[in-house]
């Protein structure tokens, strides 16, 4: 350990690895995410996908990132698109019934 005699600095560099850890994880559901919403994948494709994720968590993270991070943002934009306006053909449905 880095700090071992020094208490403070421990608490520091756990507080550290903790909120890597948390990260990690986060960056990991995102990964799962966009496999899943990915409609360009295939069935066995996103299973191979997830399956390497799931062995090697961090190396398969990061190599899906360098393969197919630059388009996540496209897709999670459409899915956001895809809420709005659902979200705003509900509204006008609702106020066309009251009145």
């Amino acid at each position: 350990m880095i700090g071992t005699g020094y208490p403070l600095l421990d608490v520091f560099v756990n507080t550290l690895y903790l909120v890597l850890l948390v990260f990690w994880i986060m960056l990991a559901f995102h990964v799962l995410q966009d496999i899943f919403r990915s409609h360009d994948l295939g069935g066995l494709t996103k299973a191979l996908w997830v399956l390497f994720i799931l062995i090697l968590p961090l190396v398969g993270c990061l190599i899906y990132l360098v393969a197919r991070g630059g388009s996540m943002h496209e897709r999670q934009w459409q899915v956001t698109q895809a809420h709005q306006q659902a979200f705003e053909d509900y509204i006008r449905k609702v106020a066309n019934t009251k009145e």
